[in-house]
């Protein structure tokens, strides 16, 4: 409905499902990947795995959300 489009492809609502996933838990976010991906091997997986491991965790993002929520206006800009 945010896009303003009166259809949405298939394949769009599935990445943002797999955005969403990323965010919220990776192990959930790998799971849906494997079967939206298609996932074919543990090579597959594991390099999955490495591109989420080389990103902050969903923790430390709400962590660092937390602290600029905490933080004056005007030191934010």
């Amino acid at each position: 409905m945010s896009s303003g489009e009166s259809e949405v492809d298939s394949r769009r609502i599935g990445e943002l499902v797999m955005d969403e996933l990323r965010q919220l838990d990776q192990v959930a976010y790998v799971r849906f990947a494997s079967v939206y991906r298609r996932f074919e091997d543990v090579r597959a997986f594991r390099e999955e795995i490495e591109r989420l491991e080389g990103q902050p965790t969903p923790e430390a993002l709400r962590k660092q959300l937390d602290l600029l929520a905490d933080e004056p206006k005007e030191r934010r800009r």
